[in-house]
């Protein structure tokens, strides 16, 4: 019954998926996930954990990625609106260092798949946001690594977002161009850029 669309982004290992929606004067149904469908369109992932979160507007979280146990990422949005961004942090990629974002809402049931080895990090523009994902591998404590999301080097153009970087990845004096103050965690605000990050 599925059937999805599926569109490469310019980054190899990304992926943006479109579900078959199923609608009519009562509602909606949707498939979320058929492994048949995904195998047929090449995406051979296996999925063991899923994972669900809600952030209200302002809210930034990432840009994170695991060090020694990277996971794959099927993410979407079941309420509300964010601006959801990959970074590609696979040693020897043409792209190194490059990202890509896509808006995922309520509304349009996009998918975001995001392969092992990108940064991976999203921005709330709606007042509330529920954001749910599966991934390929186990949460492994200890194992998280992070990027400053506003480092200069990977220039990310978060949409509706308002401020001037002062050199690190603190939130202050940003906003979203309603005035919404930009929200991160402390771990957040400590994370380095690129370069730094990653030093050979």
């Amino acid at each position: 019954m599925g059937q999805i669309k599926v569109t490469k982004a310019p980054i190899e290992g990304l992926y943006i998926i479109e579900p078959t929606v199923h609608g009519d004067n009562r509602g909606y149904f949707v498939e979320t996930y058929n492994q048949k469908d995904m195998r047929e369109n090449g995406l051979n992932m296996v999925f063991v954990q899923d994972n669900q979160s809600m952030s209200v507007k302002g809210v930034l979280r990432g840009l994170h990625f695991q060090k020694q146990y990277p996971q794959g990422k099927l993410v979407r949005v079941i309420r509300g609106r964010v601006f959801d961004v990959a970074v590609d942090l696979r040693a020897g990629s043409e792209t190194y260092g490059k990202w890509f974002g896509v808006e995922l809402t309520a509304e349009n049931k996009k998918q975001f798949y995001i392969s092992e080895g990108f940064a991976h990090g999203f921005l709330v523009l709606s007042d509330e946001a529920e954001f749910c994902y599966k991934v390929t591998d186990f949460y492994h404590p200890g194992d998280e690594g992070g990027l400053a999301w506003n480092d200069p080097e990977i220039g990310i153009e978060w949409p509706e977002l308002c401020g001037t970087y002062s050199g690190s990845a603190d939130a202050s004096g940003y906003t979203l161009a309603d005035g919404t103050p930009l929200n991160l965690s402390d771990k957040d605000q400590k994370w380095s850029g690129l370069q730094e990050t990653f030093r050979f």
